[in-house]
């Protein structure tokens, strides 16, 4: 990696700001000189690569300069007040938000470890850029693990599976939270990686002419109807592989093991394509997911059909608009393209309108002072498996896995839970402790004379938002 690579790459999407990009590459060159890393590489190829991987994205002036001066706080003598006057005050903040925070009134290095992922989650409150640096960061560090001590390669693969890869769900970058996942798997369970990698490797080379034929199908049958469009075929990442024989599915069962990818130009013609598909290969209707009509949380959209290809292989096909499938890819990010100057505004008015799981961080942050307990409260609460349950407006909820109703009524409305005398699930009465499943369709029962939650209601809320309104309305 050189300066070339990146400035031509700035080049290519935003011409304008090459020159102050190239500034802090010869600033950050200068205050890390005579500094190494444990390859041996100069340091700031760390710094250029971090830059670079932002840059595929085409992450603003801003970010990128606060990438490459990422670690200029804690490794030189430089302070953020001269970040700020060399550049701006918004780069200076950004390098500070990503900075890890060296001292506490405290001896103990798990107390630190704990304030430092706590500065990290909630960097997503005042600037979601710095989140997206930090997993840049994060993912070059991943692709060099192999230069640290074994001890190390597992402990930060654990932390990258555990913070970093829900971090990378949540903002919908998916790329990044994929290679995450399989860098971090190769060190956690090196020989099992190992062995998927095989299988892998064989699958796809025994797919490779089922999937040729049917892209081949789908696109004279695309020209014929006039859609412009475009294809790519994929294979399930390791980790995911992985995850669904944890499972206990066999690798043949898998139907999403193999994919096609079709990209077009509108909702409508999503639509029309998805009959031409079925007119081509026979579905199987249970497989069928409309994200469209209703996107996930981190606003992930497509049309997902599993069908018979050829040879009774089984491939799950992804249907999408072009923009849909740049938020599949790159999700929050995508607004730099999207929106250019005005990207970091439309980024947290998203968080703030669109992404569910923010509304519960900040309940989380202002209920925890202690990092330790706010740490472990996000990991189970947001950072664990989730389920996806209905309104009875068809609106889609997300609430981590073991929840009951009791969380359902509080995520809905604080009246809705303190009025609430009983719930129906699938159109069944069914007890306050009722466990959610993903898919319920789940219907608040009301009284606005009720005595309201009771203490035993605490027993059966998982979030912590259900917990406080039960607290504070006892109190009052």
């Amino acid at each position: 990696m050189r300066i070339q690579n990146l400035l031509e790459l700035v080049k290519s999407y935003n011409e304008t700001e090459v020159e102050i990009v190239k500034k802090a590459y010869d600033y950050a060159a200068y205050l890390h000189e005579g500094q190494t890393r444990q390859s041996g590489e100069p340091y700031i190829i760390h710094p250029l690569n971090v830059a670079y991987i932002l840059a595929e994205m085409h992450a603003d002036r801003d970010t990128l300069c606060a990438a490459l001066l990422h670690d200029t706080l804690e490794d030189t003598n430089i302070t953020k007040e001269d970040i700020a006057q060399n550049f701006n005050k918004t780069i200076a903040n950004l390098v500070d938000g990503v900075t890890k925070i060296s001292k506490l009134n405290t001896s103990s290095k798990t107390d630190l470890n704990m304030a430092n992922t706590r500065k990290i989650i909630l960097g997503l409150t005042t600037d979601v850029r710095i989140i997206i640096i930090k997993l840049a960061d994060r993912l070059h560090n991943m692709r060099t693990l192999q230069y640290k001590t074994e001890f190390k390669q597992k402990e930060n693969a654990l932390e990258t599976m555990e913070i970093f890869v829900p971090l990378a769900y949540y903002l919908g970058a998916y790329r990044i939270k994929q290679e995450l996942e399989d860098l971090a798997l190769q060190y956690l369970k090196p020989d099992v990686y190992q062995d998927i990698k095989e299988q892998k490797l064989k699958i796809e080379d025994s797919s490779k002419d089922c999937l040729q034929e049917m892209m081949g199908s789908l696109d004279e049958v695309l020209l014929k109807e006039e859609i412009k469009h475009e294809i790519k075929a994929r294979t399930k990442n390791i980790y995911g592989i992985y995850k669904s024989l944890e499972k206990g599915q066999k690798l043949a069962d898998i139907h999403d093991l193999l994919a096609l990818k079709i990209m077009v130009e509108n909702i409508k013609e999503c639509y029309v394509t998805l009959g031409l598909v079925h007119s081509l290969y026979h579905p199987i209707n249970s497989r069928f997911k409309d994200y469209i009509v209703s996107p996930k949380t981190n606003m992930y959209a497509s049309l997902h059909t599993t069908v018979f290809g050829p040879n009774e292989k089984l491939v799950q096909t992804q249907i999408r608009t072009f923009d849909m499938d740049k938020i599949a890819s790159f999700g929050l990010t995508t607004y730099w393209d999207l929106n250019k100057g005005e990207a970091r505004g439309k980024m947290q008015e998203a968080l703030k309108e669109k992404y569910q799981f923010f509304k519960s961080l900040q309940d989380i942050n202002k209920m925890f002072t202690d990092n330790k307990e706010f740490v472990n409260q996000i990991k189970q609460e947001l950072f664990t498996d989730k389920v996806y349950v209905y309104t009875t407006k068809g609106e889609i909820l997300e609430l981590p896995k073991g929840a009951t109703v009791v969380d359902f009524a509080y995520k809905i409305h604080t009246f809705i839970g303190n009025t609430m005398i009983g719930a129906l699930v699938n159109n069944e009465l069914v007890p306050l402790n009722y466990v959610l499943q993903n898919k319920d369709c789940v219907r608040i029962l009301t009284d606005e004379l009720s005595f309201g939650p009771k203490d035993s209601w605490l027993e059966y809320a998982k979030t912590s938002n259900a917990r406080k309104k039960i607290r504070e309305f006892n109190r009052r």
